[in-house]
């Protein structure tokens, strides 16, 4: 009799605990999406085999930020034929702001549904004038770009902005000065932690205004800066580092943000990308 009572708990033990795994809430329930610029070397060599290399991790999301010699009609029916898509096309600030009705038709043939600029030409340190110009020209730019071709324009952050400026930083200049109804952002997690801000705080600050996130983490030890820069071996897998990704991560779903990016800079990114996604894996909502 009481090894039929023992049996008995220990069987409802097992049975709540999986009722309590099946009722857990996971944070994401897709793949992520994948930067080009991670797999930068290998697009580089062969752009069909390492697409086939991201869909069989099962990625279908991507945001390009290079061609990769290829036109692109030819990338969007490599992506076609492997049930992938672009959603976000990134271009260097020249090029955006010289050749906006070109990008934008690349972004149409591929597409995607944002155009991207992940640097704001300046002479260290970057400065309100800088700030000012980087606005005037996002509004202009993003103007054209929604009313003309249909697409939204994101900055992506990439640290010198935090420079303080008033009761905040040039970064809050940026967002409060540009139209919401042409200027969106990228937030990179890392280039926000890495000169001090916060990413939660940010996402809660600004809501809406982001609408596309890379999602990294920064070696732990490393100090940061007002560069914009740092050693790629920083780049860590996600959960290893500095930065606190179930709180970023719970932030920017609330806040809305639309498409997560994995980008890995690190020389061994082929190796850390598989632990990363397992990583994003296990969050849990709440």
């Amino acid at each position: 009799m009481l090894f039929s009572v023992r049996k008995l708990v220990c069987s409802l033990i097992f049975l709540l605990a999986i009722s309590e795994s099946f009722s857990q809430e996971l944070l994401f329930t897709e793949k992520p999406g994948m930067v080009s610029y991670t797999y930068r070397k290998s697009f580089s060599k062969d752009v069909a085999a390492t697409l086939d290399t991201l869909q069989a991790m099962g990625i279908t999301d991507m945001e390009f930020s290079n061609l990769f010699g290829k036109t692109a009609t030819e990338l969007r029916s490599l992506l076609d034929e492997r049930g992938m898509h672009c959603s976000s096309f990134g271009v260097g600030y020249t090029d955006l702001m010289e050749k906006t009705d070109e990008v934008a038709q690349n972004a149409i043939i591929l597409g995607a549904s944002f155009v991207r600029v992940a640097w704001a030409p300046h002479e260290a340190p970057f400065t309100e004038a800088d700030a000012r110009k980087t606005i005037s020209d996002f509004n202009s730019v993003g103007k054209i770009l929604k009313e003309d071709h249909g697409l939204t324009f994101c900055y992506h952050n990439h640290g010198y902005e935090f420079q303080p400026f008033g009761e905040g930083t040039l970064f809050d200049l940026i967002v409060q000065e540009t139209n919401p109804k042409y200027v969106s952002f990228e937030m990179d997690i890392l280039w926000t932690f890495f000169p001090g801000a916060d990413p939660a705080a940010l996402l809660e600050k600004y809501g809406d205004r982001f609408k596309l996130m890379h999602v990294k983490d920064l070696r732990k030890g490393i100090k940061g800066n007002l560069s914009g820069t740092t050693p790629t071996e920083n780049d860590v897998t996600l959960g290893t580092g500095q930065l606190n990704l179930p709180e970023i991560l719970r932030a920017a779903k609330k806040a809305g943000v639309v498409h997560f990016y994995l980008e890995d800079e690190s020389p061994i990114y082929y190796l850390q990308v598989p632990k990363s996604i397992k990583f994003l894996e296990t969050l849990e909502k709440d």
